[in-house]
């Protein structure tokens, strides 16, 4: 009896001391969390608010020699999972905002709520060190040149699987207009494939540390500045173009109102809003049609003004106006257009089937007529959808806190004088196909109706920029951002950000728009295929290192020491 409990506890002792070595087998080492923290560290300064955009250049190198050092696949895993999780958590923290100022949830509780999905989506990061543990050990350290397939490839999964490409290593670098030219062959993508490269050679010479290893890292450098200088003079020589070849269109009143966030409590609080949208747009035209500058001075003249078509555009807002149910509201903008001589686009919740509504951008023509409407296609998950079932316990309960929008499905340009416009509202930015997909049907310029009021003075204003200002490089069009609470600008075809609004001011930008005379880029016409050519390698390569690998793990240890690990 003594020797049999004897047995068992001995059994038990050994089977806690297995699974306490296995645990501390599969735990990063303190090196590797130290280099996951320094690279997701890195990472977050690289993009707004902090704008070191520098930084994404070599951000990854700390994370990629901890991978390539390892020994083990799930320590590996583990280290990129940290790096992710830490930098999306830093880069978004943000969202918490909307949750502590208006949800009414305490700050304690907003920042860990925010947790479980920064750890999802950390996934990504953790599987691209999963593939590069696999690819080096299959093949030595030079494998880690494979990094920039395998980070566009799950970029692009990213978005498919979660409909987020936020902060895609690419934007970090979109305030910084030589560097993004790129994006007119591959997109976002293609800028992060360069920045991941660069990483990679950095990361092989501090592996390897040999002159052929320098000598390769010396390489790499002068295939990405040949690269980023052929697209940036593909781009002047198409922007000179443009600029020889274009005629004014229109003229566009881009309106700033800042409506606040709090709702509306009255209907004189309601009036004064409705006239502060009619005293910025009408000073504003009118000071464009006497020839003024902002301060009041007279410019030299350089058209026929008053033959110009007036465009005036009001943003995105809790306004929350709907056209096509208050007929108030629709003799209210006929008499506004027809007054001023002017068309007026505006964000409004219009009609869908079954009860439903849209969030719509609508056109209403100078003689008060109603000649456009398009209806927003990709809605904001927990914004203006609730991405759960209907049969899910307390799903039904959600569209009282947020929206329920009625998606829509007809990508409608709007009429700018002689030029037309592809019009894509607030999270549409993020979408690369919905701005490619205007351009494609032939908008001659693009319009983003936006409001990010409710995140407050964080970075997420300049992070929704960074978005439209890739669409515009992408697809070789200007872009007109117009904000309820900022940053409203005027983006160049080139990327580069004109004018930019401060935020939280009422503010009426004036801009011109001319037809596109410039060809539509590589982008435009073949959209992602870069990105697919990416994820077709990634996963060749992955077949590839799953052929022929010992049990033993000699072969992998063989691999790494003749690497130089």
């Amino acid at each position: 009896m003594d020797d049999a409990v004897s047995f068992d506890a001995n059994a038990e002792a050994f089977l806690f001391r297995s699974l306490k070595t296995k645990a501390l087998c599969l735990a990063p080492t303190r090196a590797e969390v130290l280099f996951s923290v320094l690279s997701a560290a890195l990472l977050v300064l690289a993009f707004p608010d902090f704008n070191l955009w520098p930084l994404a250049w070599v951000g990854l190198v700390p994370l990629m020699v901890a991978v390539a050092r390892s020994r083990n696949q799930w320590r590996a895993l583990i280290t990129g999972w940290l790096a992710g999780t830490i930098f999306f958590y830093g880069s978004c923290y943000w969202i918490t905002y909307a949750m502590i100022r208006y949800g009414g949830i305490p700050a304690w509780i907003a920042y860990p709520l925010l947790l479980p999905a920064t750890v999802a989506v950390g996934f990504f990061p953790a599987l691209f060190c999963l593939l590069i543990f696999r690819f080096t050990a299959r093949w030595g350290a030079r494998a880690i040149f494979f990094a920039p397939l395998i980070w566009a490839a799950l970029e692009w999964t990213r978005l498919m699987t979660t409909g987020q490409l936020w902060n895609a290593i690419g934007y970090s670098q979109a305030y910084a207009p030589a560097l993004i030219q790129t994006a007119r062959w591959g997109g976002v993508y293609m800028v992060g494939f360069f920045i991941v490269l660069a990483n990679s050679a950095l990361a092989y010479a501090v592996v390897v540390k040999t002159k052929q290893a320098l000598k390769f890292t010396a390489a790499t450098f002068v295939l990405i500045a040949l690269s980023i200088c052929i697209s940036l003079v593909i781009a002047n020589k198409e922007s000179s173009y443009q600029i020889e070849h274009g005629s004014k269109a229109a003229v566009v009143i881009a309106v700033q109102p800042n409506v606040p966030m709090e709702p509306v409590s009255s209907t004189e609080e309601t009036q004064e809003l409705v006239k502060r949208h009619v005293a910025l747009s009408e000073n504003a035209l009118n000071k464009w049609r006497q020839g003024q500058t902002e301060d009041g001075a007279l410019r030299s003249p350089e058209e026929p003004r008053a033959n110009l078509p007036s465009i005036i555009i009001w943003p995105e807002s809790p306004m929350n106006f709907s056209y096509a149910r208050e007929i108030a509201f629709q003799e209210f903008v006929a008499d506004f257009a027809k007054r001023n001589h002017a068309s007026v686009l505006f964000n409004s919740q219009e009609p869908a089937p079954a009860g439903g509504s849209y969030n719509s951008a609508v056109m209403v023509n100078e003689e008060g007529r109603l000649v456009a409407q398009y209806d927003k296609i990709r809605l904001l998950p927990f914004g203006e959808y609730v991405p759960l079932p209907r049969w899910l316990p307390g799903a039904s309960l959600i569209p009282t806190m947020v929206g329920d929008f009625t998606p829509g499905a007809q990508y409608t340009l709007m009429p700018l004088g002689a030029a037309r416009a592809g019009v894509f509202i607030c999270f549409e930015s993020a979408f690369p196909s919905v701005a490619r997909k205007f351009t494609a049907d032939g908008a001659d310029v693009l319009i983003n109706i936006s409001n990010d009021g409710y995140l407050g003075r964080t970075a997420v204003m300049r992070q929704h920029l960074a978005n439209a200002v890739f669409r515009a490089v992408e697809n070789n069009r200007p872009i007109l951002r117009v904000t309820n609470s900022g940053i409203s600008a005027y983006i160049t075809e080139d990327g580069r950000v004109i004018s930019p609004t401060e935020g939280f001011q009422p503010a009426a930008q004036t801009w011109t728009v001319s037809r596109a005379h410039a060809n539509k880029t590589f982008y435009t016409k073949h959209g992602d295929i870069f990105v697919y050519l990416c994820a077709i390698a990634s996963i060749l390569l992955l077949i590839f290192s799953m052929r022929r690998i010992q049990k033993s793990g000699v072969r992998i240890k063989n691999n790494r020491l003749h690497s130089g690990f």
